[in-house]
């Protein structure tokens, strides 16, 4: 007998990778556990309900599972993500030093690899070393492994727009609350389907261009609830950055490395977390000194707010990264744009903003743009389908009630005939 085998399909770092089940050969449909009172029952009456019940709302326990682990991620990467935020809000009101607190939190990259390769002892049949898994994963990068060459042309461009990004990040929640800066990052995805469109050739899709229209709009209307003050205008303009930053990133890995299996894009953080301690770590040794991040001593940086953040920030990018091998790759970027309103009640409750309605419509413009972006590409043929299904669900009831009244006219007329027959 034939099983069924699951794969998973290759992973883009910072992006949401899809879950693929490959179908055996032979087989037409997917095959479901019977027990053996289901295959000795005896047939029900197939009803319209019943076929409409099993046409739209039929579940598999696979997809039931992963549907509540999703909803188990979904709130991991809304309150990591709101967590990661509102603590660095936090923290630069007794350590303003934006970029410390970027490279401090991005060396913890570090700890992706050790992590996956824990979850392989644990999860895989086929023990590896180490060092065998390492140089499994270094096959991502070409045929020679990770090269000095691949490194400083594949690798290290990335480091650069990782730390930048997290940077500009950081540097905007000084300038303006984190509501505005939660949202307005959410304009990243829209940002990325342009770039796709433009340099990966990718599909044109009609509702994505109404979608990045809608961001922008929420962005100009989020500088206009402001009143288009210097402070805030450089805030938004420093998220409007990351984010950018942010689908630079992720549009240049799909077109100079691909798609990464979970080990590969492991090991790629890590050597990310190398890159920013290695390269970057002159950076708040040279701020200190010319005392543009200044601080007294060693005891007066608030370390507990430091590690907070940088946990919450691992902890959201193991989620976004990984959490596609128990779930759907939407119910993850659900939880991207539900941490917008959780932060919004978050500084409603303390903080003194004014949530006037150019900015509440600002919000909802660009997670409503958000939102269109993860309608699939099929969307609309999906939508044609179930309106078809719904005419011919209203057709067959039709039918059937008609035919409750035929069967018993048809034997009247029967009957009548056959007596007239009968008296000749």
């Amino acid at each position: 007998m034939k099983k069924h085998s699951a794969r998973v399909a290759p992973l883009s770092a910072c992006n949401s990778p899809v879950l693929t089940i490959t179908k055996v050969e032979g087989d037409e449909h997917p095959r479901e556990n019977l027990t053996a009172a289901d295959a000795h029952a005896p047939a029900e009456p197939d009803t319209g309900v019943q076929r409409v019940t099993r046409c739209c709302f039929k579940l598999t326990a696979s997809q039931v599972r992963k549907i509540c682990c999703g909803v188990v991620v979904l709130l991991g990467v809304c309150l990591s993500w709101t967590a990661s935020t509102q603590l660095a809000k936090l923290t630069f009101r007794k350590f303003d030093a934006p970029f410390t607190l970027t490279w401090f939190a991005t060396n913890w990259n570090f700890l992706f690899f050790p992590l996956y390769y824990i979850g392989h002892l644990y999860t895989s049949t086929e023990k590896h070393s180490p060092k065998q898994r390492y140089r499994e994963c270094c096959k991502f990068f070409g045929d020679d492994g990770l090269t000095v060459k691949v490194f400083f042309t594949k690798v290290a461009p990335f480091g650069v727009l990782w730390t930048l990004t997290n940077y500009l990040y950081f540097h905007a929640l000084r300038k303006i609350n984190t509501t505005d800066v939660s949202a307005l990052f959410c304009c990243n995805k829209a940002f990325v389907f342009l770039l796709s469109w433009i340099v990966l050739r990718d599909r044109f899709m009609g509702v994505r261009i109404v979608a990045a229209i809608l961001a922008i709009a929420g962005i100009v209307m989020m500088t206009y609830a402001d009143g288009f003050h210097s402070h805030s205008v450089i805030g938004i303009a420093l998220v409007v950055g990351a984010a950018s930053m942010s689908a630079l990133y992720k549009v240049l890995f799909k077109l100079i490395l691909g798609s990464a299996k979970f080990g590969e894009a492991a090991l790629f953080l890590t050597i990310l977390g190398g890159v920013n301690f290695v390269f970057f770590s002159f950076v708040p040794v040279i701020l200190y000194f010319t005392k543009v991040e200044y601080f007294d001593s060693i005891d007066a940086v608030p370390w507990g707010y430091l590690c907070g953040v940088s946990v919450f920030l691992l902890t959201f990018n193991i989620l976004v990264n990984f959490g596609i091998a128990v779930t759907y790759p939407t119910l993850i970027s659900l939880g991207i744009v539900l941490g917008v309103p959780v932060n919004a009640v978050v500084d409603h409750c303390t903080s003194e903003i004014s949530f006037n309605t150019v900015r509440v419509i600002a919000v909802l413009t660009i997670s409503l743009g958000f939102l269109l972006l993860l309608l699939p590409e099929e969307w609309d043929q999906w939508i044609i389908k179930l309106l078809t299904r719904l005419k011919v669900r209203k057709k067959e009831e039709a039918a059937e009630g008609n035919g409750e009244a035929g069967p018993g006219l048809s034997w009247s007329r029967r009957a009548r005939s056959s007596m007239s027959t009968f008296t000749h």
